[in-house]
């Protein structure tokens, strides 16, 4: 997922290229990032949760629906287009006035971690999402090794935040009050390395 800064666009040349473009291209306030593909186990790590939260909303009967990484993501407050690599709508997808493809109202996002985007994925990127009035809840996953964070919104200005670590250990997602096992989650990947720590959370 490496980035490489391009000219500044406006909004409208910026949606006039993403109708055109083979990659996908994330935008804020007139600089538009293009983002490289992922790895082999970003792929299937992405595939496998958002099937997973698929499911689940499916056996719940929820008036949910669940987005895979095509979709982007207008947050008006940063005058950004980004792309998670999952999410969930609750209550009615609802778009940005300037694009009807760019969702809005995602309650949970998820993003499978990189080298070059950890930081990004766990600071900036993530006080974007902050400033959605719907977003609750943030799935971040690490693709070499089985250690997921889950961050929850408890109150407006408080998030509480759960690791979990291991093949063993399940994650539990309040917004779907639902629990899914990491395992799950890794099925299929290649190489993961052991964690070097364990937390018994």
């Amino acid at each position: 997922m490496a980035e490489k800064k391009l000219d500044t666009f406006t909004i409208e040349e910026y949606l006039a290229l993403e109708d055109t473009s083979d990659i996908k291209n994330e935008y804020e306030q007139g600089a538009i990032t293009a983002m490289s593909g992922g790895t082999l186990n970003h792929g299937i790590i992405g595939n496998n949760i958002n099937t997973l939260l698929s499911n689940a909303v499916q056996g719940k009967g929820m008036d949910c629906v669940t987005i895979n990484g095509d979709v982007r993501i207008f947050i008006e407050r940063a005058g950004s287009f980004v792309y998670p690599d999952g999410m969930m709508i609750c209550g009615g997808i609802q778009t940005s006035d300037q694009d009807e493809h760019s969702v809005t109202n995602p309650i949970l996002i998820i993003e499978v971690l990189s080298k070059s985007t950890e930081s990004y994925d766990r600071g900036d990127k993530f006080h974007k999402y902050c400033s959605l009035p719907s977003f609750k809840e943030y799935i971040l996953i690490d693709q070499y090794k089985p250690v997921v964070d889950i961050l929850y919104k408890e109150d407006s200005s408080y998030w509480k935040m759960t690791t979990s670590i291991g093949m063993d250990k399940s994650i539990y997602l309040t917004t779907l009050d639902h629990h899914i096992p990491i395992s799950d989650i890794y099925r299929n990947t290649q190489n993961l390395a052991a964690p070097q720590f364990r937390l018994d959370l």
